[in-house]
């Protein structure tokens, strides 16, 4: 007698099956996109990092079109690749990427924690430096990327000196996870305004800035602390202790004081 029991349809089995090729479909569509999406990811990633350097340096204008961005970073700024070992600038082709440069012995160096002020670990041999020039191709200040440990995260900024190698012109920080309200602060539009025209290094060449707790009135070496976020303020402190010092821009910086940008 033939056994006409039905057949069961949703057999372990079979909903194994259905689940494993859904989600191979589901991974090819996700990796998919990805790859897709990667060179559009890129280009706004360099494109968010052409603006704060123009923002920093007083050139990014309200409402710029990318296009706008683009031409004026292209013509006003210059990158160079700055040697930190010999502090000795070479032409940037704008491949450097300092994650990868932290992952090798070969291109950085493991600090140790009386060097480590910044709480980085490690610092890369090499760093991307910005020119901003003028109308007529005279450099007129630049911009040095810094970063450091906060309360939270790593902070990521970017800090405009003057030809001088002494006077801040600006800092903007493009990336931290700092607590809003607190830490968060540092990009505060008026706690920025601070930065302008501050003296980093006196006049022996030592660095001079400070983050001051309950204010810095008129000190021109000094910035007021972020209220209620000590040790945000101390992150910054620290940061640019580090990145002033010897075993960051401080031997560049030198060359600057001494007029190695004044004549282009």
């Amino acid at each position: 007698m033939a056994n006409d029991k039905p057949k069961n349809n949703d057999s372990i089995g079979r909903t194994f099956l259905v689940v494993f090729v859904l989600c191979l479909v589901c991974s090819i569509v996700v990796a998919g996109s990805a790859v897709g999406l990667k060179a559009q990811q890129q280009e706004q990633k360099l494109l968010d990092k052409q603006r704060n350097i123009l923002d920093v340096a007083g050139l990014l204008k309200p409402n710029m079109t990318t296009e706008e961005i683009k031409e004026t970073y292209d013509r006003r700024i210059q990158p160079e690749l700055l040697d930190l070992k010999t502090a000795t600038l070479e032409k940037s082709d704008g491949k450097f990427d300092l994650n990868n440069a932290l992952r090798s012995d070969e291109t950085s160096i493991a600090l140790s924690s009386k060097q480590d002020l910044a709480k980085i670990r490690r610092r890369a041999d090499m760093a991307e430096i910005y020119l901003v020039k003028d109308d007529h191709g005279k450099t007129t200040e630049l911009v040095l990327p810094i970063y450091g440990s906060g309360l939270w995260s790593m902070m990521y900024a970017f800090i405009s000196i003057d030809v001088d190698g002494v006077t801040s012109r600006g800092i903007t920080y493009y990336s931290h996870g700092e607590t809003p309200g607190l830490g968060g602060e540092v990009d505060n539009p008026q706690w920025r305004k601070q930065w302008v025209g501050k003296k980093l290094f006196n006049p022996e060449g030592a660095p001079a800035i400070k983050i001051v707790r309950g204010g810095a009135g008129d000190n021109p070496y000094g910035v007021d602390g972020l209220s209620g976020a000590t040790l945000t303020s101390n992150g910054v402190q620290h940061m640019f202790d580090f990145w002033l010092g010897d075993n960051g821009f401080g031997p560049f910086l030198k060359k600057v004081r001494e007029g190695a940008l004044k004549d282009g």
